[in-house]
């Protein structure tokens, strides 16, 4: 039996002088000292020895045992060397190479517009509310007195997620009104900036989905007039003293009376372009005095109180602002195109 130990030691230093690297050196300590290696298995052998036999066979094993330990530590040491040299030499770095410039973010330009208007009613003394984009039926519609036979209703305008049409996606942002004035009492001034859905097909001045500025004042006295001051100073606090409006008459569930409001073309300065579909105006908003019915459904008594509501279209006012001629730019994350605001 001390024979075959000589053997196991001799073929086992052998065998770790030539291992090429660690994952190798551990099968061998694994094959010479783990619990089903060469070595244990020769010691199970022991209990036919006999009592003068043990300690020596016991004393050759350990002799064995040590000498693969202290070979396998050391052709482990220059493995790791050899492995250390190699990345160093593999992963030299150059200092003197010009470093990759890194990219440096910046504000999206309806992100930028939308600050700039932000300051400019907050300025004004109106604060900012938020409101859920997933919103219920009851206040995109119902409150504000918007028909159940309205076409806005139907499943070929609105993304309903409920099968019952009872929530969906907002299509404006005019529930946010609601849902303030339900919590607040007058006088109340306020704006709410986010996103809405309406099922658009895409082309230069739509998309399904877009972002809206919800605007409302609701006080003892408010006119007509007052909203017309509020915008045209607004609209010209962006773009200039010489921008140009138009208010048309129109018709809101939601406000009575009621008008569209116009910003003379930026492409054609009013002749008539592909921007604004030959028109030379392009609409911007709806507006209009809150409807009574809209008052007194959220508690407000309309014979005491008055007020006027509009939407900005963020996206329109954002194109005007820098002079795009299509939405579409605005949404395709084209960094060559974002760069230069």
């Amino acid at each position: 039996m001390k024979e075959t130990l000589e053997k196991l030691r001799a073929a086992a230093l052998t065998a770790i002088a030539d291992a090429p690297g660690a994952k190798r050196l551990e099968e061998l300590r694994v094959k010479y000292l783990g619990k089903k290696g060469e070595l244990t298995a020769i010691l199970k052998q022991m209990g036919g020895l006999s009592a003068e036999e043990r300690p020596v066979i016991g004393q050759a094993a350990n002799s064995v045992r040590e000498s693969i330990e202290q070979a396998l530590e050391a052709r482990g040491a220059v493995v790791e060397a050899d492995a250390l040299e190699r990345r160093l030499r593999d992963e030299e770095l150059d200092v003197t190479v010009p470093g990759t410039e890194a990219c440096i973010g910046r504000r999206h330009p309806i992100s930028i517009v939308l600050d700039e208007a932000k300051d400019i009613f907050v300025g004004m003394g109106f604060s900012i509310a938020e409101g859920p984009e997933v919103e219920l039926s009851v206040y995109d519609f119902d409150r504000l007195n918007i028909p159940q036979s309205h076409t806005v209703r139907e499943w070929s305008d609105t993304f309903y997620v409920a099968e019952d049409e009872s929530v969906h996606l907002r299509c404006q942002t005019s529930p946010v009104q609601v849902r303030y004035m339900e919590a607040h009492s007058p006088p109340i001034r306020i704006i709410s900036p986010g996103r809405v859905y309406r099922k658009d097909e895409i082309d230069a001045t739509h998309s399904p989905m877009f972002h809206q500025i919800e605007g409302l004042a609701v006080d003892r006295g408010i006119t007509m007039g007052d909203l017309k001051g509020t915008l045209n100073a607004v609209l010209q606090r962006l773009y200039g003293a010489d921008t140009k409006t138009r208010f048309r008459p129109h018709h809101f569930p939601f406000t009575e009376p009621s008008c569209e409001v116009d910003v003379q073309c930026f492409v054609c300065s009013g002749a008539g372009c592909r921007t604004c579909k030959g028109e030379g105006w392009i609409e911007l908003l709806g507006a209009g005095m809150v409807h009574p019915k809209v008052l007194s459904g959220c508690g407000i008594d309309p014979e005491e109180y008055s007020g006027f509501a509009f939407g900005l279209g963020l996206e329109r006012m954002t194109m005007l602002r820098f002079g795009i001629d299509d939405m579409r730019l605005l949404f395709e994350n084209d960094m060559r195109f974002l760069g230069q605001f």
